[in-house]
């Protein structure tokens, strides 16, 4: 793949990464995490689908649509008129902060354009916008709502992902769900990652919290085998919930999971968990819907490993163990 030149992109936001309420009109009206806890999940053991699809604005009334519906929130995004409000600078490829307003309603969202991708020599087919959403497809057939609203569509620098932004709660306590701690052994609640170095060179234990929307996370990844899941793409919403971004790095035909989520390495998977496994694969059969909007968003032999991974975790029933050819762990790990 040949290297694509950057757009000249906006300034950075205010500060980077978070900008400031009062510089985002109609901020009160916005904002991922203040509206997250109303996402609509998909019911366990059921599947409409019209949830794998996008949906249109035009379809009814925008006054009866609910920004509660994730399939709403999706036609939102899409359809919506898209407004560059900054620049993340931190990120290694261009995000740009952004709204999306549509008949008085604005939300939040990150705007991703394939042109400020920068090529991955391991990655050379497809791009990080495609695999973004395919990978918010598979969170939404699960019904475990972890990946943020995402659609592919056009935008002020051509087409790129779109994503519902989230905003960390304030005022709510947050218990922790990653440490390091100087022992041999986790402690109660938390299962154990691995050992490394703290900044004085001591050996700490690095822990995960043994909580359950981890432990779905990380039946997520194995399926889309993601290759970067660090504690830095983990985002808290409102009432307990928990987000997951930055997917770009998944999907590939090899086995490239990489992830701090390895706690459960080895052990039976819940019931729930080989339940949505369940309903993924007969999603993944040729004609169904799913099916056939990855097929616009990943190769066949993409899709093919999917199908073969999500096999493979059924007749397993276990959690996957790192592999000796690919570090386990991502660099830096947050």
């Amino acid at each position: 793949m040949e290297p694509t030149a950057e757009p000249v992109l906006p300034g950075p936001a205010t500060p980077p990464g978070r900008p400031e309420a009062e510089e985002r009109p109609g901020a009160e009206e916005r904002g991922a995490g203040r509206e997250a806890d109303e996402v609509q999940d998909v019911q366990e053991g059921s599947l409409r689908d019209a949830t794998l699809q996008e949906g249109s604005l035009s379809s009814g009334s925008f006054q009866e649509g609910s920004l509660r519906d994730e399939t709403f929130q999706a036609a939102f995004l899409k359809e919506g008129e898209l407004t560059v409000r900054g620049r993340i600078e931190e990120a290694s490829n261009a995000v740009l902060f952004c709204t999306v307003t549509h008949e008085g309603r604005t939300v939040d969202c990150v705007y991703k354009p394939v042109a400020g991708e920068r090529p991955l020599w391991d990655f050379p087919d497809g791009n990080l916008a495609q695999r973004e959403t395919a990978a918010y497809e598979i969170s939404r057939t699960t019904g475990w709502g972890l990946i943020p609203a995402t659609v592919l569509r056009e935008g002020p620098y051509g087409p790129g992902m779109v994503q519902r932004w989230i905003e960390v709660p304030d005022g709510e306590e947050i218990p922790p769900l990653l440490a390091l701690v100087e022992a041999d052994e986790p402690g109660p609640g938390w299962k154990a990652v691995g050992f490394a170095e703290t900044g004085q060179g001591r050996p700490a234990l690095l822990v995960h919290a043994d909580d359950a929307r981890l432990r779905r996370l990380a039946v997520l990844d194995a399926v889309i085998n993601n290759g970067d899941r660090k504690g830095g793409h983990l985002l808290p919403g409102p009432g307990g919930r928990l987000f997951a971004i930055d997917h770009g790095v998944t999907f590939h035909t090899d086995d490239k999971l990489r992830t701090l989520l390895w706690g459960w390495a080895g052990e039976p998977l819940p019931e729930e968990a080989v339940t949505v496994l369940e309903r993924l694969r007969a999603e993944l059969a040729a004609g169904r819907p799913l099916a056939a909007r990855l097929a616009e968003l990943l190769t066949a032999a993409e899709t093919a490993a999917l199908r073969a991974r999500v096999a493979a975790l059924l007749a397993s029933g276990r959690h996957p163990e790192p592999g000796g050819d690919w570090p386990p762990i991502p660099w830096p790990p947050v």
